[in-house]
């Protein structure tokens, strides 16, 4: 049963702080340059016919360069000059994402032995 991304209500929905532990977490180390992936877990339809989401929130130091992205292949940029991408840079501002059950999240990072986690709480609209 994954954990429900519960907010607080008084607070009309607008931040996430104090959640609970969240039961569904993936952790690695991240090696130089090597992308790796996990998939969100779940039917990709549930009883009702919609398809469970979830609010991924990534957890690492803040002194980590991690570029990640859904259903592809994470990449670290190439070069001096700007470049259409797929992956984007994560951070402490954007480190929660919306992702849908099946679809698999791809990070990398240039700096080798990086933690991350993944905690990936059921999100339901209020």
């Amino acid at each position: 049963m994954a954990t429900k991304y519960n907010i607080d209500t008084f607070s009309k929905g607008v931040n996430g702080f104090g959640l609970p532990f969240c039961d569904t977490v993936f952790s690695a180390t991240l090696g130089a340059n090597t992308a790796e992936t996990v998939t969100v877990p779940g039917a990709s339809t549930d009883f009702s016919g919609s398809v469970p989401k979830y609010i991924a929130v990534f957890s690492f130091l803040p002194t980590s360069k991690i570029y990640a992205t859904t259903n592809g292949t994470a990449a670290v940029p190439a070069g001096g000059t700007f470049a259409a991408t797929n992956s984007e840079l994560l951070n402490l501002d954007n480190a929660a994402k919306y992702v849908k059950a099946g679809d698999v999240i791809s990070v990398i990072t240039a700096t080798a032995a990086t933690d991350i986690t993944i905690a990936l709480y059921l999100f339901e609209a209020i």
